[in-house]
């Protein structure tokens, strides 16, 4: 038997046609998309990717480094199709725990397993009639691979201890910072469900191959912290540029809370000396030099659980918040600490 969540007559409309207007653009030749600015090359080529794809329904999935905007992406592709009225669902691959992954993917009835005390609809169904971001898919148990690209191909989910199957109307947009084809060598990913999700997929280039988009974050960042009447002097710009950025985008979030923090009172210019990069930075004790460090001859299994274990003890073994820190999937997490007994 079938339920149908919703009559098809509430089919989505055409595309708006707002998507015809031509891209804001400021005179000096920078470019926004919903919270994005950008004035780089490579940027503008991802945003007419964006404004070209939102006009159909095709699965989508963004591929770059962690912290460099796939889930701003994703919102601005969600904000300029047809289906911006509907829901944007995030479902975070890496920040569920591998054994309720199914139920917060797919739900659960009332009894479905200890602790189902009543029925749970999962991440498909609260997406109906608009989209559903799956965040750091590489990271989704292999096990439960099936039934995604089951729900992708049917359009229909079964809860966990259900009998029933549920039609759902969502477009699907992922985001990896994972090279999915060596995780399909691997046998870590299933290769039927990466030609699913690789329907178009656009690259993301990290902040180090756009400098030039550096006044624009900042700016924007700025505004997002409070501070948009704070100016950046020429030479603050031009010590931002002299760093790798290796945690793109929201590395560079985290360096301008610590400096707007650092500025006094009534001070109205962001100067060099506000900015403390994560080398010698005071509000991230991450930044320590570890080329310094001792490490040589020390066997990587050992670096890596030390490494966790002080993770662990100073965020109070919140495993969600280590797993941040680290720069790793929950998930990934888990399997460390199973691997290192800890």
């Amino acid at each position: 038997m079938e339920v149908v969540t919703a009559p098809e007559s509430a089919r989505l409309k055409a595309v708006p046609p707002a998507l015809d207007l031509p891209p804001r653009r400021r005179p000096d030749g920078a470019r926004r998309l919903g919270r994005l600015a950008a004035r780089s090359v490579a940027m503008h080529e991802v945003f007419d990717l964006v404004e070209r794809i939102a006009r159909t329904d095709v699965t989508t999935t963004f591929l770059g480094e962690t912290g460099c905007g796939k889930d701003l992406l994703a919102h601005a592709l969600h904000d300029l199709s047809a289906r911006a009225g509907g829901p944007f669902v995030v479902f975070d691959c890496g920040a569920v725990a591998a054994n309720l992954a199914e139920s917060e993917l797919l739900g659960h009835e009332r009894g479905a397993f200890t602790g189902a005390v009543a029925a749970h609809a999962g991440a498909f169904e609260r997406a109906h009639g608009g989209t559903l971001f799956l965040d750091e898919v590489a990271e989704l148990p292999l096990d439960l691979q099936p039934r995604l690209l089951r729900a992708l191909e049917s359009r229909k989910v079964r809860r966990v201890g259900g009998k029933l199957d549920r039609r759902v109307d969502v477009r699907v947009i992922a985001a990896t910072n994972r090279d999915l084809r060596t995780d399909v060598a691997a046998k870590r990913f299933r290769e039927d469900l990466f030609f699913r999700l690789a329907v178009a997929v656009i690259p993301v280039p990290p902040l180090r191959g756009r400098l030039e988009d550096l006044p624009e974050l900042v700016e924007s960042l700025l505004a997002d912290l409070g501070r948009r009447d704070l100016r950046v002097a020429a030479a603050t710009v031009a010590a931002l540029r002299a760093h790798p950025w290796p945690g793109n985008v929201r590395e560079l979030k985290n360096v301008l809370s610590c400096s707007v923090a650092l500025v006094d009172p009534g001070t109205m210019t962001l100067e060099p000396h506000h900015v403390r990069l994560p080398a010698h930075s005071p509000c991230d004790d991450r930044g320590v030099g570890l080329d310094r460090l001792p490490l040589g001859g020390q066997m990587l299994d050992h670096i890596e659980r030390v490494a966790i274990r002080q993770t662990l003890a100073q965020v109070d073994g919140n495993k969600i918040s280590a797993a941040r820190t680290l720069g790793i999937a929950v998930s990934t997490l888990y399997e460390k600490l199973k691997k290192y007994g800890l």
